[in-house]
Formats: structure tokens, sequence, C-alpha cells
């Protein structure tokens, strides 16, 4: 660019060239559109000056635009101060941890095969090396257990994720993680974010609901404790219902639960606080009458880790910092209550849930928990948690708050304008009494500030009723004035970022006593809904969350039942009509009536347009051509377990456990209300071949740990040398085996699908732990060859823990030099 002494406006510039283009004729005219710097000046070009020092300066320094957000807003300090989440003497160190970096950490999967080799790895290679190679930058403990996650399954890291990418020392940890997580060994996950399924106290056989599930960290968790909780060889007799309002964020919950191939997961697309109930009985009495068959879709445990503001997230969200304001939370409010009392609704008698966000804001946090209270009167308890997970540092939740709307703060919901009362509800006050308190107080109690410490490991939160505790001197601003709650929200529990250098989150256990009282939901819906009419609009553009507001009789339900879909599975939108429902008893009174009669009304196949239906799969001349082919024992039944997506030619064939199988069933004979993204694992596949294969499906590895014991055809035993070669090389001439009768067995095979299984009894390294379970691949007995079936990253694996072989490359395309050399140094 050529620098000009005489500055001149880009509008003279303008100017200068329209006169001249009235004034010369069409060469000119041209001339100045070919952009020639002589068509803008009367005299020639002027030599470039050198550009002025700060000029300059100025250019070389990052232009503001790339700079990282300021990790400032006097709003946040000043909303947060006046809340009296921490004490004072805590603020500083408070605000400083919160704009550190957020240090990467990451679970292990309880259930995968080779844990024992992988927590070996992390405890004596990985753990020994990065404290030497980055001791500088990390302190002493680089890495290291998290205590209170039971098993030392949890670890933490003291580098960042941003860190752990750019740091040339830690690069082959940082491939270990992502190659273990991509085979579902290992999830990268906040470590808050790992202690909500901790609470729910899952065990065996229970039906489990994540209501808000996506990305899924937290759903893989739930399988990895209903797979724990099995019996050894048998499938889970539990179910886990993972479901999500975003069409896009099933796509990524379904990638990231498809790691463990479980046949006990359902993936559903919902509105949360709409879940269906999908009840055949006509009242709560009815609902499980059949033992056997279920009337209505009820579950053992709820997760509620609700939609929030995400302020607890600000060590890792930077942008939160300049986008953060008070109203965020006053925003996610009512659409939090909703969600959490459906959840209570289809939750059993004697269940658990567990209520959780990622905000510090009690607006969003003990307010909703409180007004749960409220609504269920004494059907719910707010259980005391305190003994477990006692190495976890968490606060008591706060009894007393205020509430801010547009830089004005309110105790009670009379102080606020008449015309902000539609936005600034009665739920978010301590002293609310939008319904009448019918609900149990055990005792009650005064928390503040003062008390606000964390809790020390044999500390019982039951032994602080009679605690005398001061405003500690955070905020005094009408203190005196503060109204507290009549709910035990002591019981409540807060964590906070600068106790265990993490991020913050808020979580709360209920315990569901009795059915819930109709007449007392009823009537909060009501007023709730009055009060928040103009409001749901708003919620709905920004957060893109349906609220309810009525409830449908059944005929209209039906009516919106059938309207519900979306336009196509590509289009990634998520327009779904309202189904307006918010409580067990009110969505319970939809679907009594005629059932034949709606079973007219629907056409269950096809009801949610762009998503392909489930339809069991009852091809008998093909399942028997199955069982035949791979010799599958009758005590490993297909009938009932099998299920496509698609209505002829099914491609792929999915199994499913008895758990799913029951809700299907029920679904169907309720009109399919539920709308299913994914369930159960891949079995089978249609195949291609022009082998001459007589079966016309061959096995997926997804679904081979599951259908492998029950097999009894089909099966070759490889030996040690060549179970190697095919993991690295995936394609072998029958001739090139090391082994020359197993090759003779595999080449006297009929063509098709089988499985090869390493044969046992042989030795292995010392530092590679043994395993007592078969390790076997799918491969495809060809014309000449044997061809694998498995991922490169599953090949991995099995080279890694098997075989101790941890550089490599895993080859695509047969290799008959390498094979050969390597056979003779096998040898």
């Amino acid at each position: 660019m050529i620098a000009l002494r005489t500055p001149v406006s880009l509008l003279h510039l303008a100017a200068a060239a329209g006169q001249r283009k009235r004034c010369t004729g069409g060469h000119r005219r041209r001339r100045h559109l070919s952009g020639a710097p002589e068509s803008l000046w009367r005299r020639g070009p002027r030599p470039p000056r050198s550009p002025a020092p700060a000029a300059a300066a100025a250019r070389s320094e990052p232009s503001t635009s790339s700079l990282p957000p300021p990790l400032e807003n006097a709003a946040f300090e000043e909303y947060y101060k006046e809340q009296r989440i921490v004490h004072e003497e805590e603020w500083d160190a408070f605000m400083s941890v919160l704009r550190k970096p957020l240090p990467a950490t990451f679970r292990v999967n309880a259930s995968c095969r080779f844990l024992k080799d992988i927590c070996s790895r992390l405890e004596n290679d990985f753990r020994r090396s990065l404290e030497n190679e980055v001791s500088d930058e990390c302190g002493e403990y680089a890495l290291s257990p998290l205590p209170w996650y039971p098993g030392n399954l949890a670890w933490h890291l003291n580098l960042s994720r941003k860190q752990l990418r750019k740091n040339p020392a830690v690069e082959s940890f940082h491939e270990f993680l992502k190659h273990e997580s991509e085979v579902g060994n290992v999830t990268r996950q906040e470590a808050v974010s790992m202690v909500p399924p901790l609470f729910l106290n899952v065990q065996a056989g229970h039906h489990i609901l994540d209501m808000c599930a996506a990305p899924g960290s937290k759903t893989f968790q739930l399988l990895e404790m209903i797979h724990q909780s099995k019996e050894p060889g048998l499938l889970p007799t539990a179910l886990v219902i993972a479901n999500d309002l975003k069409v896009q964020r099933c796509d990524v919950l379904i990638h990231n639960t498809k790691r463990m191939c479980t046949a006990n997961l359902i993936v559903t697309n919902h509105e949360a606080q709409s879940f269906p109930s999908c009840s055949l009985a006509k009242d709560d009495s009815e609902a499980y009458k059949d033992h056997c068959k279920p009337q209505r879709l009820e579950f053992d445990r709820v997760l509620c880790d609700v939609p929030c503001s995400g302020d607890g997230t600000l060590r890792k969200s930077h942008d939160l910092w300049r986008k953060w304001s008070s109203s965020m939370g006053n925003e996610f409010h009512l659409l939090q209550v909703n969600i959490a009392m459906r959840g209570i609704a289809l939750l059993k008698v004697g269940g658990r849930m567990v209520y959780s966000t990622c905000s510090m804001n009690p607006v969003e946090n003990e307010a909703v928990v409180a007004e749960l209270l409220r609504r269920s009167g004494s059907s719910v308890e707010l259980l005391d948690v305190s003994t477990e997970l006692r190495e976890l540092v968490r606060r008591p939740g706060l009894g007393t708050w205020k509430v801010n709307d547009r830089g004005s703060w309110f105790q009670t919901h009379e102080d606020v304008p008449d015309s902000r009362k539609n936005v600034i509800l009665p739920s978010m006050f301590p002293s609310s009494t939008s319904i009448h308190e019918s609900h149990k107080v055990y005792n009650s109690f005064d928390v503040n500030s003062e008390y606000n410490v964390p809790f020390s490991r044999n500390f019982n939160i039951e032994d602080t009723n009679n605690v005398n505790c001061d405003t500690g001197g955070i905020s005094s601003s009408n203190s005196a004035q503060s109204l507290d709650s009549k709910f035990p929200l002591h019981r409540c529990m807060r964590i906070v970022p600068h106790d265990q250098d993490g991020g913050a989150f808020f979580i709360a256990v209920i315990h569901k006593l009795s059915p819930l009282n109709e007449n007392q939901v009823i009537k909060v819906r009501k007023t709730e809904n009055l009060l928040s009419k103009n409001r749901t609009v708003k919620l709905q553009e920004q957060c893109q969350h349906r609220i309810v507001s009525e409830v449908l009789d059944d005929n209209k339900l039906l009516d919106e039942q059938t309207k519900l879909s979306v336009a196509n599975q590509t289009s990634k939108d998520d327009n779904l009509t309202e189904v307006k429902m918010a409580s067990d008893v009110e969505y319970s009174q939809t679907e009594s009536g005629d059932r034949s009669r709606r079973m007219d009304k629907l056409d269950y196949q096809h009801k949610w347009k762009g998503i392909d239906p489930v339809l069991f799969f009852k091809d008998e001349a093909v399942i028997k051509n199955i069982v035949s082919f791979f010799g599958i024992e009758e005590s490993f039944s297909l009938e009932g377990h099998l299920v496509t997506r698609s209505t002829d030619n099914a491609r792929r064939i999915y199994y499913v456990s008895k758990a799913v199988q029951d809700i299907l069933e029920l679904n169907i004979q309720v009109g399919e209300q539920i709308k299913i993204a994914s369930l159960g694992v891949k079995m089978f596949e249609r195949h291609r071949s022009k082998d001459g294969c007589s079966c016309a499906y061959r096995l997926s590895y997804e679904g081979l740990s599951l259908l492998f014991p029950y097999m009894r055809k089909r099966i070759l035993h490889a030996s040690p040398v060549d179970f190697q070669h095919l993991l690295q090389y995936r394609t072998i001439n029958f001739a090139r085996f090391a082994d020359a009768r197993f090759g003779e067995e595999a080449a006297s095979m009929m063509p098709g699908c089988c499985v090869v299984v390493l044969r046992e009894g042989y030795q292995i390294a010392d530092s590679i732990a043994s395993d007592p379970s078969p390790i076997a691949i799918v491969c495809w007995r060809g014309k000449a060859t044997m061809n694998v079936l498995v991922s490169p990253a599953d090949r991995k694996e099995l080279l890694e823990y098997r075989f101790g072989i941890k550089a490599f490359k895993v080859e695509d395309e047969k290799s008959n030099k390498n094979i050969d050399a390597l056979a003779e140094e096998s040898l």
C-alpha cells in the first residue's frame, strides 16, 4: 500500500472520484474501475513515507478483537457480594481462583475391560513422569486422583485443557487421553460435574431418567454404575433414559454414549418439563399392578441437571465474564421449577431425585428447591447427605437471599413494582407463600455467611441447628430485614471453586415419600401461569425452551401429539409443538379415556415425522437363519429383543434389554408418546458380499461382547502371533498365518462373518495384567483372506493392553513382507 503525504478521508476520495467520472469519458471510467492509481490523482504517485512510530507500534500489537476477554464484571461481583455466597475474608481468594484456568480432570470407566491396566499406567507411569517433566509448572502433584471419588477412578491434572494441548512435555499423556476417550475407557469431564450421579445411590435394577442429558458425561457415568451392579456374565436389569430438547444435542449425546456399547439405554428428544409418563393406568394404584408389565413410565432415580445461567463455569467459559447479568438467573427460574416438578412427578414413591445446576445464583438454586417443597407439600423431603462422600468439600445451602431486577434489590415479592411482577415471581423469594407451606420443617435454621465454611470430613449438618450466626461482614445493607426460608435448605450443597480448585456447583437430593397432592399442584400451576404469561414468551425467545401453561383435555392432547414433528432429520431443527403438561397429576388426567379411540387416531409407526420409527424386528425366517448360522443358544433369546429403524429390508438390527423392551411395548400401547432418537446396541448389519455367504447379516463388534458367550459356531482360535498380525494388518492371506493349522481351519470354513478368539494359555509380558475374559474380534472369511471388522482405535487398544505394544502404526492394508519378518521374530 502506498502511503500518502496528505491524509484524505474515504469520503473525499469517493467525491473526487465521482467528479472526475463526470468530467472524463468511458476510457477514464474504465481505467478508474480497473483500479489504476493514476486515475485517482492528478499528479503522479508520491514516494511512500515511513510510518509514524506510534502507528507502527499499534500495528505490531494484537488487535482488540483478538485479545482474550477481560476476566472482570463489576455487576457479577456486586451481585454475589450482596448474596453473601462466601465469607468476606474469602472473597479475594474466591475471585482469584475464578480467574485461573480450570484444571483438566477425567474419569476412568469402572466397567471397562482393561480397568486394571489403565489404572496401573496412570499410577506407575504417567504420574511419575509428569511430576518429573512439568513439576515447575504444575507443582509437586501434577497428576493425582480426586480423593472424594470412589475407587480412585477420577483424576485431577494441574494443567488446563489448553496447556495440555500445547505443552510438548505432556504430548504422550495427551495422546493417551484422546485414545482412551475414543474407545470409551476414559471420560474427560469437569470434576464437579461428576458429583450429582454419585448422590443418586444407583442400585441394580433401577430405572433412571436423565432429564437434560447432553452432552452425555453424566449419562455415561450412570451407565457405568448399572453395568457395575450387574451379576457377572449377565445383562443389567437396570435402564437409563437420557433426554434432551435439541436434536443437535441429542446427536452429541448419542455419539458420547455409543462408546459404552450398552443395550440398556434409550435416548429421547423431548422438552424435559413435558416428558410423557405413557400411562395406561387410571390412577397411581394401578400403575404397577402388573409387576411384569409397567402401566406407566416411572423411575427409581431421576437426575435433574437443569439448564442454567452457568456462571459456575467461568473458569473455562471466559466469554461469560462479558455476558453475565443478574437477569440470566431470573429468566431460568420458572423453567427450572417446571422441569424439576416434572421429575418429581415421574419419580416412584421411595425414589430419589438429584437437582443440580452449574450456577451460583440462589434464584436458580435454593429458590427452586424451596418452591419444589412448597408445591409438593408432604410428598417429598429434602435429604441430608452430609455423611456421603465425606472427602468432598461442600457448603450448606443459603437460608436467605435477595432478588435483583434491573439494578434494584428486593426482599419480598410485595416490594416489586406491579409492572415487573409478571417477571419477578413470588417463588424467587425465600419468604414466598405462593402455596400453603404444608411441608414438614424439621428444624428452624438461620444460615448466612458466618456458617458458610467448608464441611469437615466428620461433619453432620444436623448438628448446626442451634448455631448463632452473624452476617460475616460481606454486606450489611438491609441485612436486618432479610427474610429466611422456612425450609431446611441448609441440606442443599454448594461447591465453590477455591475449596478444591474446581468449578462451582449446586446439588440438592430429594426423596419422594408419597404421590403428589392433586389439588395443591393444580393450584400452584394456575397461580404461576397467570404471573408468568409474558415471561414465558421472553424465555422461549431467549432460551429456546417451551414453557407449559395449561392442561389439555384428552382430544386436544391427541391433536397436539399428532402435530408434534421435526421437519427432517438433517435440518437439525427442533420446532416442536408444545405438549402442555406440567405435573404427574395433570398429565395423568389427559391420558385417561378410551384407548381404542386414541389408537385409531394415531399412526404410531410414523408418529414423529423426520425421525425413523422404532420397529420390533419380527422376520422369523431371518432370525432363524441368524441363529442357525452363528449357533446362538436358546438361553439368549432374540425374540422381542431385536429392533430396527427401517420399515423394510432392515440394514441394521439393534438388541435391547428386557427393561427397554417393556418400555417400547408400553410406548406402542399409548400411541408412541416417546420420541426415541436412539436405543440399544447394534448387533447385526446387512452385508453386500458376493462370497457366497448363506447369512445376509454379519456381527457388529459393538454387540460382540454381549452375544459371544452364547455363540457355538463360526469361531476360530488364533495364536498370539496370528492374532497380533490380524490386529496390525487387518487383512491376511490364509497361507501367511504363522500357525498353519489356523490357516487351514480358516480356509475350510464357509465364507461369511466369524469370530477369531485369542487362544488361551499363553504367556504375556509381566507388565500387562491378565484378563480372565476371552479376547475376541469380528472378522470376515473371504475367498482367500481373513479380514478384521474392527475399528483402528479398538485394534490399537487390544494391541496395547494384550500385547504391550505402545508405539505402532495400525495398517489398513496387508504387508506380507512385514508379516513374514514378524512371524520369524516371534517363533
